[in-house]
C-alpha cells in the first residue's frame, strides 16, 4: 500500500457565485415600494497553505477532486446570500505547484505559505444595486459568476540543508537513524528505503535538517530504479554527502567506480553542480572496510572532496561529520541574499488602453471581442430576460465596443463572439436594432411608479406617436 506520494494532479473547482434578486417591495396599502432584490454571494476560493504537520500529497491521490462552496442567491428585502466558504488544502513545506504544460505557478516554501489555486465567482448584483435615477425598477439582476476551475499538478521537492545519496545499501538510512532521532526502516537488502527520510541534526549552536535520496543505481536520471522519482528532492539542499559503501560484497562495485556513477547521474539530472560535495566512507567497523577506505582516501582528497570515516554501527566518526556539515550549512545560509521588504509595484493601463480588443477570425468568420470586462458581462446575462439583454448592450455601448467594430470593418448582420473559442457568445451584429425593453420604453423603467400624467397630455402624446409612426412609414414605402 502506498505511504508517500510527491507528484499528484490535483482538479480544483472554486465555488460559483449567487444570482442577484429581482424583487419589487410589497406591503400594505404600498403595492409598488421599488426594487429591494439583494446580492449573490462570493463563491468559496480554493487556497492550498504550507502546513508543517503535513509531509505527503497521499490524500490528494486518493481524492483529487476538490471543490469549494457555491455562494447563496440574494433574496427580496435587501438580503444579500451568504459567501460561500473557501477550501483550504494542506500541503507540505516545499511543494511546488506547476499547470499541465509544466509552468510554475507558486513554491510553497516556509509554514503559513498560501496560494490560491482557484479564485470564486463574484456574486450577482440584485435590482436594488442596479437601480439608478434612469432605471427606477429594473426587472432583473445579474446572474453569479462561475468559479475557477482548472487542473494543477503538485510536486514535493523536500526542504532539507543536506542530502544524502549513494547506492541502495550503502548505510544512507543507518547514518540518517544515528545522526538524528529519526527511525527509517533498516534492512540488507536493496531498496529498503523507499521514500526520502528525515532528521534533525544538533551541531553545535547549528540546528540542520537531513535527508536521505533512495535508490539511485545507473540510469536512474533516466527512469530506472526509484532515482528519477526522488531526484527533485536534492534540489533544495545546500550540501550532497556521497554515501560510500567500503564493505560491498559484490565484486564489480568500487567505491570510487560508485561515486563516479552517482555523479554522472547528478549530472544527468541537473543544476547541482554548484553544490559542495563530502564524501563519507561507511562502515570502517568491518576490517576489509578499513582496509578499503585507507587505500582510497588520498585518490579521493586529490580530486578535492573532504573525506570522513564512519561507522553508523560503531557510531564512530560522527562528531567531527556532523560538525563538519553544521559549518557548510552555516556558511550556505550566511551566504543567501538578505530577504527585501516587499516593494508593491504598482502599473496603471494606459491612457489609450480601452481594456478589451477587437479582431476578425477568418477561421470562424467572425469578430471576436476579448477582454475582461465584457466577457464577465456576458456571464453575468440572463439572455431569457429582455431587459438584461438590453441593459448588456448599454454597458457594451458605453465601453467603446460598437464604434470599435465599425472602425475594424464590421458591417450589420455580421457575426461577433465575445469570449473565447471555446466559450464564446455569438450573435449577429445589428448597431441600430432596440433591445425588446427599449421597443417600450427607456430600458428598466417601470411607467407605474411614474406619475399619472393628465389626459389632457395623454392624447396628446398618443396623437404625436401616430404622427411618427406614419411619417416612418410613409419614408420606407415611397409608393
Amino acid at each position: 500500500m502506498t505511504t508517500f506520494v510527491d507528484r499528484v494532479e490535483l482538479h480544483v473547482a472554486a465555488g460559483n457565485g449567487g444570482h442577484g434578486c429581482a424583487s419589487v417591495h410589497r406591503e400594505k396599502f404600498k403595492p409598488l415600494g421599488g426594487p429591494d432584490g439583494g446580492n449573490g454571494g462570493r463563491g468559496g476560493d480554493v487556497i492550498l497553505v504550507v502546513d508543517q504537520s503535513v509531509t505527503t500529497l497521499l490524500d490528494y491521490h486518493h481524492s483529487p477532486h476538490r471543490k469549494a462552496t457555491n455562494g447563496a442567491p440574494g433574496e427580496g428585502g435587501n438580503r444579500s446570500g451568504k459567501d460561500g466558504q473557501d477550501l483550504v488544502l494542506p500541503v507540505p513545506d516545499g511543494t511546488v505547484v506547476l499547470d499541465k504544460d509544466g509552468n510554475v505557478l507558486a513554491d510553497l516554501v516556509g509554514h503559513g505559505t498560501t496560494f490560491i489555486a482557484g479564485q470564486g465567482g463574484r456574486g450577482g448584483l440584485g435590482n436594488a444595486a442596479l437601480a439608478s435615477a434612469r432605471r427606477k425598477a429594473p426587472g432583473f439582476a445579474l446572474l453569479g459568476e462561475p468559479g475557477e476551475a482548472r487542473d494543477v499538478v503538485m510536486e514535493l521537492k523536500t526542504v532539507a540543508d543536506v542530502a544524502l545519496v549513494g547506492y541502495p545499501s550503502a548505510g544512507k538510512s543507518s547514518l540518517i537513524s544515528v545522526l538524528s532521532a529519526a527511525k527509517p526502516k533498516i534492512a540488507d537488502y536493496p531498496f529498503t528505503t523507499l521514500v526520502p527520510n528525515l532528521g534533525v541534526v544538533t551541531a553545535g549552536s547549528t540546528v540542520y535538517t537531513i535527508a536521505d535520496v533512495p535508490g539511485l543505481i545507473p540510469g536512474a536520471s533516466q527512469g530506472k530504479g526509484l532515482g528519477l522519482e526522488f531526484l527533485r528532492h536534492v534540489e533544495r539542499c545546500s550540501v550532497l554527502v556521497h554515501v560510500l559503501d567500503t564493505a560491498t560484497l559484490e565484486s564489480d562495485r568500487d567505491p570510487v567506480s560508485d561515486l563516479d556513477v552517482i555523479e554522472a547521474e547528478l549530472a544527468q539530472y541537473g543544476g547541482l553542480d554548484d553544490r559542495p560535495r563530502i564524501v563519507v566512507l561507511n562502515k570502517i567497523d568491518i576490517p576489509d572496510g578499513q582496509d578499503l577506505a585507507e587505500m582510497i582516501r588520498g585518490e579521493l582528497e586529490e580530486r578535492g572532496y573532504k573525506v570522513f570515516e564512519v561507522s553508523a554501527v560503531a557510531r564512530t566518526g560522527l562528531k567531527e561529520l556532523s560538525f563538519a556539515l553544521a559549518e557548510i550549512v552555516a556558511q550556505a545560509r550566511a551566504a543567501k541574499p538578505v530577504q527585501e521588504a516587499t516593494r508593491i509595484v504598482i502599473r496603471p493601463k494606459a491612457v489609450d488602453d480601452a481594456g478589451f480588443t477587437v479582431t476578425y477570425d477568418e477561421a470562424a468568420e467572425v469578430y471576436r471581442v476579448r477582454g475582461e470586462k465584457p466577457e464577465r458581462w456576458v456571464r453575468q446575462t440572463d439572455f431569457n430576460n429582455d431587459e438584461a439583454v438590453g441593459y448588456l448592450a448599454d454597458r457594451l455601448n458605453r465601453l467603446g465596443v460598437e464604434d470599435k467594430l465599425m472602425k475594424a470593418g464590421a458591417r450589420a448582420g455580421d457575426g461577433v463572439a465575445i469570449g473565447s473559442e471555446e466559450n464564446a457568445v455569438v450573435f449577429d451584429w445589428e448597431p441600430t436594432m432596440m433591445a425588446g425593453a427599449e421597443m417600450l420604453g427607456r430600458r428598466g423603467e417601470d411607467h407605474r411608479l411614474e406619475a399619472p400624467r393628465p389626459a389632457a397630455q395623454r392624447r396628446r402624446d398618443r396623437e404625436a406617436e401616430r404622427d411618427e409612426a406614419q411619417q416612418e412609414f410613409d419614408e420606407f414605402n415611397p409608393f
